[in-house]
């Protein structure tokens, strides 16, 4: 047990300001990314929506834990984390790497006769049907480099400082290896309401490789296109976020 509480601790972020609950949202970061993306999103969304994001070992506060590099064991670890925080009614939203987390996740508590998501909202990733490959996992730290150099998002001073990515290489390749190996099993659709959004200039999931993301819930199902690439531009997120908010709103 003080396993588990001391494993959600540095598992979890909640960011926004406590009061009267309605409904969690559960935010998965993109590949290499840490919790730290959706710390203002709290701003963006409903007073009674919580935003809990999850930090996955090998970066920022988890530094001394290894990253996961198959999805099995990185989901089981989630079940045990969120199992006391799915009494009320939830929701998820995964970015890129996030998104297959995500929906791994909602797959697993309907394996095991849990209740699911409200909403699923899944951002800046190629359907999993298409069994896209995925690109730098297995290449030299130079092709991995120039993957992520290609996708846009990274700070420059992280390409200039070999401190920085000596930190930053190992969780995005470990991240990158859990989507690659996971490939794109043969299971029944969710029944879920699902959202998807994809940026207008992303190459890497792009609106014609997300719209198959339809086979994956026989519940309601939209796709947007946003303003920027594989990371929105601001108006792109404020999109989403009016969408998140509109949807999440509804009574539960």
């Amino acid at each position: 047990m003080v396993d588990v509480l001391a494993r959600r601790q540095r598992a979890l972020r909640y960011y926004g300001t406590p009061g009267n609950t309605r409904i969690r949202l559960f935010c998965f970061h993109y590949a290499g990314g840490t919790a730290a993306m959706f710390r203002d999103w709290p701003d963006r969304l409903p007073p009674d929506v919580a935003t809990v994001a999850v930090q996955l070992p090998g970066r920022d506060t988890r530094l001394d834990e290894p990253p996961y590099v198959h999805m099995g064991p990185l989901v089981a670890e989630l079940l045990d984390v969120l199992d006391p925080m799915l009494d009320e009614p939830f929701a998820f939203y995964g970015h890129s790497m996030g998104a297959r987390v995500a929906l791994a996740l909602a797959h697993a508590l309907r394996a095991g006769a849990r209740p699911g998501p409200r909403a699923l909202f899944a951002a800046s990733s190629a359907a999993p049907a298409l069994g896209t490959e995925v690109r730098g996992w297995d290449e030299p730290d130079e092709g991995l480099i120039a993957y992520l150099r290609e996708l846009g998002g990274t700070p420059a001073i992280v390409f200039e400082r070999p401190d920085l990515l000596d930190l930053f290489l190992p969780p995005l390749r470990a991240d990158l290896t859990v989507v690659a190996t996971s490939g794109a099993p043969s299971r029944p659709p969710l029944d879920v309401r699902l959202h998807v959004f994809s940026g207008a200039d992303d190459r890497e999931a792009s609106p014609e490789r997300m719209a198959a993301w339809r086979e994956e819930t026989t519940g309601p199902y939209a796709l947007d296109v946003v303003p920027g690439g594989h990371f929105f531009e601001p108006a792109g997120l404020a999109h989403v976020l009016d969408v998140i908010a509109t949807t999440l709103s509804e009574p539960c």
